[in-house]
């Protein structure tokens, strides 16, 4: 429960206020006077202080003069009944959260105290992220302290020591690969090498090359042997990035060579064996795929042994602010510049903002408000305008307001379906996933609409 101190040197006023605020939920103290509030600011914790500035003896302003300066976490609230210019330039001078005028409404106070709770709360967050920043507390490469990523870590560790092949599937920048990294550096294989190739990053000749290698005179300029990543990642681990963009020519070659493990160099006649573990990644739903005759089903099965579904950063809550926080140091060594944190304004952004580009993102975004930067904490005004200015929708609009216009329910269910459908490029398994359908009955109600290949 928040609590809020309430000071005012008209005893009647503090009953007031500690009423009105105690009846939505605040837990509320009153003092009367300034210095009798420090005293109990000294000796209590207090999440918001609300104080007339008007006072005898010490004033609201030189009262919220000494809560910033030594209780500066405690956001203050000044109301008064001379709201003049001055007096409001005056009091945020002096650091106060808010400044209200009397009258005031009541419910105008407590959303103020409310605001002024959550931006302390975001501060205090801020201010154990850098710490955890500081200590490094980290999992491998990766950062995050999660439910979902403490999950993946869990796995990670389960399946290290054992050469089981892993599928390890998320969007694009969730860090699929550090996955992969810290499978193989915390398992037996951890002092060899770890040959990484990405399959959507070259045509299907020159794939099969890279990966089982060639013998002299393969092909135009194959002036010498050459050997594969497979055999290069001997002992260690064999990383295959995109793997659903892999040709189907190179796929089945691929399935042999795990079924046998050996690798025959292209225009070779001789298996060459290989010991190294596979581990793959991708931002396809394979299961799709296979559907759809772009992954060999065999192929499938096979490499999916353990799977391990990385989530996306808007599933991860408070790691978007850890990970802010070590971008901010990372790039602030990096440019020279002493930025030290980001602002509660800016964690708040954060953590709104629906991350389509993930850490990936999250990262360039940081990177960019450090570059531009011209104080020792990032503020929502370093920030690019889409993060800025992001708003989430709350809410279903239905734009019609003639009763006539108004579509039947299995109607508003159709286009819905499409428009999800629609939004996940036709990928049917994400938009079941989306709509909580099984596939089954999602297929059957496309078929009903006459939606094609359904």
């Amino acid at each position: 429960m928040t609590r809020v101190l309430v000071v005012d040197d008209e005893r009647e006023m503090c009953e007031l206020l500690v009423e009105e605020l105690g009846a939505r939920k605040l837990d509320v103290a009153s003092a009367t006077g300034a210095d009798a509030a420090f005293a109990r600011l000294s000796e209590e914790d207090f999440d918001v202080v609300v104080t007339d500035l008007k006072m005898r003896g010490t004033s609201g302003i030189e009262l919220c003069d000494r809560i910033v300066t030594n209780r500066p976490d405690v956001p203050v609230i000044a109301v008064t009944a001379f709201g003049s210019m001055e007096t409001a330039v005056a009091t945020m001078r002096a650091g106060a959260f808010d400044f209200l005028t009397k009258p005031f409404d009541m419910e105008q106070l407590a959303l103020s105290v409310e605001r002024a709770a959550h931006h302390r709360a975001l501060r205090e967050e801020v201010k154990r992220l850098r710490q955890a920043a500081t200590a490094r507390a980290r999992f491998e490469e990766l950062i995050g302290d999660s439910p979902v990523m403490d999950a993946v870590y869990d796995v990670v560790d389960r399946i290290a020591d054992v050469d089981a092949t892993v599928l390890v599937t998320g969007e694009t920048g969730t860090g699929k690969e550090l996955i992969a990294r810290a499978i193989h550096r915390r398992g037996r294989r951890g002092g060899a090498q770890m040959v990484t190739i990405n399959c959507a990053a070259m045509p299907e000749r020159l794939l099969e090359s890279e990966l089982f290698g060639h013998v002299r005179g393969a092909f135009t300029d194959a002036r010498a042997d050459k050997k594969g990543l497979f055999q290069h990642a001997h002992r260690g681990t064999m990383f295959l990035d995109e793997i659903g963009e892999m040709p189907l020519e190179v796929q089945a070659k691929l399935l042999r060579a795990l079924e046998t493990r050996t690798a025959r160099p292209v225009g070779g006649a001789e298996e060459v064996p290989f010991d190294a573990r596979l581990i793959v990644a991708t931002n396809r739903d394979l299961a799709a795929a296979v559907e759809e005759g772009r992954l060999r089903e065999d192929l499938y099965y096979r490499i999916n042994v353990v799977h391990i579904e990385v989530p996306p950063l808007r599933a991860r809550g408070a790691d978007a602010l850890l990970l802010a926080q070590a971008f901010v140091e990372q790039f602030a060594e990096q440019y020279r510049k002493s930025v030290r944190s980001i602002s509660s304004g800016v964690a708040e952004r954060f953590l709104a903002y629906a991350w389509p580009g993930n850490v990936r993102e999250l990262r360039n975004c940081v990177e960019r408000a450090v570059a531009l930067t011209r104080y020792e904490e990032l503020v929502v005004e370093d920030l690019p305008g889409h993060v800025r200015d992001y708003r989430p929708s709350s809410h279903v609009l239905v734009a019609a307001y003639d009763p006539q216009d108004l579509a039947p329910l299995a109607e508003m269910e159709r286009r819905y379906i499409l428009r999800v459908l629609e939004a996940v490029a036709g990928n049917k398994r994400q938009a079941a996933r989306i709509l909580g359908l099984d596939r089954t009955t999602l297929y059957r109600k496309l078929a009903r609409y006459g939606v094609e290949g359904s």
